[in-house]
């Protein structure tokens, strides 16, 4: 019984086999089959290289090819094709389906013929092969296009072989009669901003070239020197804008561009090299016209757009180009519009020694700004000392520097000191002692160390180490000049620029000393204060020494209310005295101010306790003296100890004011002002 039912089993599973295998395959196959003969094209299609396409519509009319991977319209003339149109003609051939189809040879049995379809002389022929182009014996495939359906959303076109006639959507028409403007690619240049590594220009006089190394553009003609890296990528960025208005347009000069190029541009990127030539200009300017004729039509205007015959390098097609007049004047003037105009290349992080010098002050010693901390340059800040010498002594005293003055001299002075006019990049001697170089005004020299990890003098072991030197002269017109490692290239270039150096660039210690004179920061705290008018017998305008566990709040708690907030606000300013400015470097016991010779006429006294060892303190005080009030808001101090004299900032001169002088008076009341005639 087992054996039996096995059997019957067997011969079930054999039967389903076979029916599998040679209907159902079958039906698959026809459904495959039927979807595949519902394209036109076949294999023939897969890998379209060439087309042309033939219409009775004028200019209707074009060839392409394609060269690597880039296609190119060859008729009517030869251009880069527009990727995206040639991308959808290619496209719409290899996935061109019809709805329905039928044989010719059944035409003649129904009484009909390929004149009935617009097929005998088709208005749109496209011609397409497949593979390389140039291979022998390469097949040629061509698609006829003749009449539309009755319902005009379908067209009739006739197989490569002659065979069949397909019914498909008119989109193929669509596509295959864009206007020429529509198959050529916009752009004359096609390297992108990204990709430039050097851009030329001839014709403007002088032949310029820039070049990009990767991190910088940098001229190489006609002067060696850095390029502007945000005008030579805007200049890219026009050039790569600019599209051809007029192709083989009418009456061109005779001469060809190539013969006679008015301005010729070059745009190198990776591996390849375009160039445009500008050969003249389409409307030029009219010759004035002759007494008592009517005068002419106005002239263009300076912003206006410049039309130019022109031609791209190993192309023969000849068109026209509207250069916009901000583009054209870059070119025309490029190694002055695409120059660098900053004139110091350096990164104020590595800037590690500072050294300033007046050649033409020879009584004014050199002056030097030292940095501290390596460390904190990384930052953009670190600690500074001035390091100022004495010729006579032969001797260098060192004194903290203002960090924010050396700050601001090397990133809003230094590093950002532009070129107003660049005066001659090969000057003679003549010209160097004429600007002042000889004995310059001032002569800056940067001590730089390279940041870059890593890199190190090979020999020695330690971080590349490099000087820049600053000159800055002067004309008989008291006009600047600036040059740059006059050493080093004795005859670089000269530059016309803005710069008051007696301000910004003083030779005097003083104007590059720390600000902060005295600190009596916590845990020192002020134990005695006394503010007197100079003199042994003055009567003090306030004096007073903490007695043993006594607080300034509880003495300032018996004074008025104005008198208890100016001492307040002047114990408080008292902890960091910092000088609005120095006047001398040495003390005196009178000064000259506002071209007056002033005495001293009050005195502070300032006594602070600082703790120390086995329950001790420490007492240190300082001695002031001040003038009367100079000008409007100015009194200066000095003192002998600190060996200085220096100008009070405002916080404290206001305090001074209300302890020397008093409350001021706030005049009458609002309603007394106004009753008053």
């Amino acid at each position: 019984m087992r054996t039996k039912v096995t059997l019957v089993l067997v011969f079930l599973n054999v039967a389903l086999f076979f029916f599998i295998f040679k209907f159902e395959r079958a039906w698959r196959t026809d459904d495959q089959l039927r979807e595949v003969r519902r394209r036109v094209l076949g294999p023939e299609a897969a890998d379209i290289r060439s087309l042309e396409v033939t219409s009775v519509t004028p200019g209707g009319s074009f060839s392409a090819m394609r060269r690597g991977d880039t296609w190119w319209l060859t008729k009517p003339i030869e251009w880069p094709a527009n990727p995206n149109a040639i991308r959808s003609i290619v496209q719409e051939l290899t996935l061109l389906e019809h709805d329905s189809s039928f044989s010719t040879k059944d035409l003649a049995q129904n009484g009909q013929k390929l004149s009935d379809y617009g097929l005998d002389q088709p208005k749109l022929t496209v011609a397409f092969s497949s593979g390389d182009p140039g291979a022998a014996g390469k097949a040629v495939y061509k698609l006829q296009i003749g009449d539309s359906t009755k319902s005009g959303n379908r067209l009739y076109i006739l197989s490569p072989d002659g065979q069949r006639i397909h019914v498909v959507s008119r989109t193929l028409v669509d596509t295959l009669s864009l206007a020429p403007d529509q198959l050529r690619a916009a752009s004359l240049f096609t390297i992108p901003v990204f990709e430039a590594r050097s851009l030329s220009v001839r014709g403007s006089g002088v032949p310029m070239l820039v070049r990009n190394d990767g991190t910088r553009w940098s001229f190489e003609t006609p002067f060696s020197g850095r390029g502007s890296k945000s005008a030579i990528e805007i200049a890219i960025s026009n050039l790569d804008s600019l599209q051809p208005r007029t192709f083989n347009p009418p009456g061109p000069p005779a001469t060809g561009p190539s013969a006679m190029p008015v301005l010729s541009v070059t745009l190198e990127g990776n591996n390849r090299s375009e160039k445009l030539i500008l050969w003249d200009r389409v409307n030029p300017a009219a010759p004035p016209p002759p007494a008592g004729s009517a005068p002419a039509a106005p002239p263009a205007k300076p912003d206006a757009d410049v039309e130019y015959y022109a031609q791209l390098d190993g192309r023969d097609a000849l068109f026209t180009v509207a250069i916009p007049a901000p583009l054209l004047d870059t070119l025309l003037n490029a190694p002055v519009k695409l120059r660098e105009r900053r004139i110091l290349d350096f990164d104020p992080r590595a800037v590690t020694a500072i050294t300033i010098a007046a050649p033409l002050e020879p009584n004014q010693p050199t002056l030097t700004l030292q940095r501290l901390d390596q460390a904190g340059a990384a930052t953009g800040g670190g600690d500074w000392q001035l390091v100022r010498r004495d010729d006579a002594a032969q001797t260098a005293r060192t004194l903290p520097a203002d960090g924010a003055a050396v700050q601001r001299l090397l990133n809003d002075q230094l590093r950002t000191l532009s070129a107003d006019t660049f005066e001659n990049d090969g000057p003679t001697d003549s010209q160097i002692e004429k600007w002042g170089f000889k004995r310059p005004e001032r002569e800056i020299t940067l001590a730089l160390s390279d940041i870059t990890p890593g890199k190190t003098d090979a020999a020695a072991g330690t971080p590349r180490n490099s000087t820049l030197v600053l000159q800055l002269g002067t004309d008989t017109d008291h006009r600047v000049y600036a040059r740059v490692d006059p050493v080093q290239y004795p005859h670089g270039s000269v530059y016309g620029v803005t710069f008051d150096f007696e301000r910004e660039l003083p030779v005097v210690s003083r104007a590059w000393r720390e600000r902060t004179v005295r600190e009596f920061r916590p845990p020192a705290r002020i134990t005695a204060l006394t503010l007197a008018p100079v003199g042994d017998d003055a009567t003090p305008l306030y004096s007073h020494t903490l007695a043993a566990g006594e607080t300034w709040e509880t003495v300032l708690a018996a004074e008025p209310p104005k008198k208890k907030e100016a001492l307040q606000h002047l114990l408080e300013h008292l902890r960091v005295i910092r000088a609005r400015s120095f006047l001398q470097d040495t003390f005196t016991d009178r000064i000259v101010v506002a071209g007056e010779e002033r005495p001293w006429k009050y005195r502070l006294d300032v006594t602070a306790s600082l703790p120390g060892g086995a329950g001790g303190e420490q007492t240190s005080t300082l001695k002031l003296l001040l003038t009367e009030r100079v000008g409007g808001a100015e009194r200066y101090a000095g003192s002998s100890e600190l060996g200085l004299v220096f100008q009070l900032e405002q916080p404290l001169f206001d305090d001074l004011q209300e302890l020397i002088y008093g409350p001021r008076d706030p005049g009458p009341p609002p309603a007394d002002r106004e009753s008053k005639p």
